[in-house]
């Protein structure tokens, strides 16, 4: 304890030395005694000033064109953030390195250099749920290096295999990067963000979710209810794995993404965070409203955002299931109501009102009414055209009726229209109308 208490005052007091030859802009000076500092605190544990020191080492090593040095100071900087597990500042500074690879002398250096921190910006990517993103970075650096040189790099390789792997959810490609390990050019600081990766890569291949409808079949009013299980077995064998040497100790659902049709509307879903215990079966329940019909509702995918050990993220998507829902039966009815006494040789106004007194909306209704000669149109029509009506909606219209015969007259009433999966449909409604003298 005292020994590390006596490296601590050394290196805060050589940092102080240090910022004054940076200050002064003595950039060789002010270099070494970064590197050396941050030594010191890496030896004793202080990863974040560690960090800071490297950082410092690499910006004074470039102030004077020494880049061979800035690269390695900011490869240092980037590794130490490995070992304190803050994966997107170990890119920061892998990413800094890449833009000043281009100030080097020779070719190979170059192809060097873009390759192994590209390949390692990949992998803090690839841990923090972001493999895409690295995925870019590499292909944006590929037109710095020769294509042969690309093809047959080893960490090139991991890239493509990690990102095959992920696709298509092939173990196989992981049981390749671990025959070829110790090919890749990194130490061992980096060989162990390379490991955490592939476990990151490895849950998200084996884990899956099965999405489950509680029904074949639905009726406009039924409610859809979800099942979605997530089985976190294959997380115990990861662990068993002795090439990982990596416990999973927790499992934490952050995210629940789901996609569904338009008609459908999410009436219940679970609240994350959720903690799923590792090697058990864990099952979330989801409750949809049907809206309105269309041809190919769907449920899914739904992709849940996992974090192991509040450190690795990586996704499970589930499958898109198709649930077959009933057009709700369709049906109009016609009723008529004398406004007046229907009496012989005087005017009087007929209304008629057309309902919807199905559970599905009506289209392209057209309605025609035959009204017997005996009984003559003085005004309105006997054609009537709507364009929708929806559920308990009504809409009237009169039709001005002179009677030039007493008696009991029959009047029809054809209607057509489409139910709500297009399909058309005809009904025919009679009504009697009885004239007085």
């Amino acid at each position: 304890m005292e020994k590390a208490r006596k490296q601590l005052r050394k290196a805060e007091e050589q940092l102080t030395k240090a910022d004054l030859f940076f200050e002064n802009k003595d950039f060789k000076k002010a270099a070494k005694h970064y590197d050396d500092v941050g030594e010191k605190y890496f030896c004793v544990k202080e990863y974040y000033s560690a960090e800071q020191s490297f950082a410092k080492a690499a910006t004074a090593y470039a102030n004077q064109d020494n880049i061979n040095n800035s690269l390695s100071s900011l490869r240092n900087a980037g590794d130490v953030c490995i070992l304190s597990e803050n994966f997107l500042n170990a890119h920061k500074h892998f990413n800094t390195a890449i833009k000043l690879v281009g100030r080097l002398n020779g070719e190979k250096d170059k192809e060097f250099n873009y390759l192994l921190f590209s390949s390692l910006s990949f992998l803090c990517y690839l841990t923090v749920g972001r493999p895409d993103q690295g995925l870019t970075l590499v292909k944006r650096l590929k037109k710095n290096v020769r294509n042969e040189v690309f093809k047959d790099n080893p960490q090139i390789r991991l890239v493509k295999d990690l990102t095959i792997a992920l696709r298509k959810k092939e173990r196989g490609y992981l049981d390749k990067i671990e025959q070829e390990f110790s090919k890749y050019k990194f130490n061992e600081i980096e060989a162990t963000l390379a490991k955490k990766a592939l476990v990151t890569a490895n849950a998200q291949v084996v884990l899956s979710s099965k999405l489950t409808l509680d029904k074949d079949q639905y009726s406009f009013n039924d409610k859809i209810h979800v099942s979605l299980e997530l089985d976190t077995n294959p997380l115990s064998n990861i662990s068993k794995h002795p090439f990982y040497d990596y416990e999973i100790k927790s499992l934490k659902i952050k995210k629940i993404d789901i996609v569904s049709s338009d008609n459908l509307s999410i009436q219940k879903k679970p609240i994350p965070p959720i903690d799923v215990p590792i090697g058990e079966k864990q099952l979330f329940e989801i409750e949809f409203k049907i809206n309105f019909q269309i041809d190919e509702p769907y449920v899914g995918p739904i992709n849940l955002t996992c974090e192991m050990d509040e450190l690795l993220t990586f996704y499970v998507e589930s499958k898109v299931n198709k649930p077959e829902i009933l057009s709700p039966p369709s049906k109009l009815e016609i009723s008529t109501r004398n406004l007046r006494p229907p009496l012989i040789d005087q005017t009087f106004p007929f209304e008629m009102t057309v309902e919807n007194v199905g559970e599905g909306e009506t289209f392209d209704v057209r309605i025609d009414v035959e009204i017997p000669e005996q009984l003559k149109v003085m005004r309105g029509t006997t054609s009537k055209q709507i364009y929708s009506l929806r559920m308990h909606e009504n809409m009237k219209w009169e039709i001005q009726i002179k009677p030039i015969e007493a008696g009991d007259f029959q009047i029809k009433a054809t209607i057509k229209f489409k139910d709500s999966d297009q399909n058309e449909m005809e009904q025919v409604q009679e009504f009697f109308l009885s004239i007085k003298l």
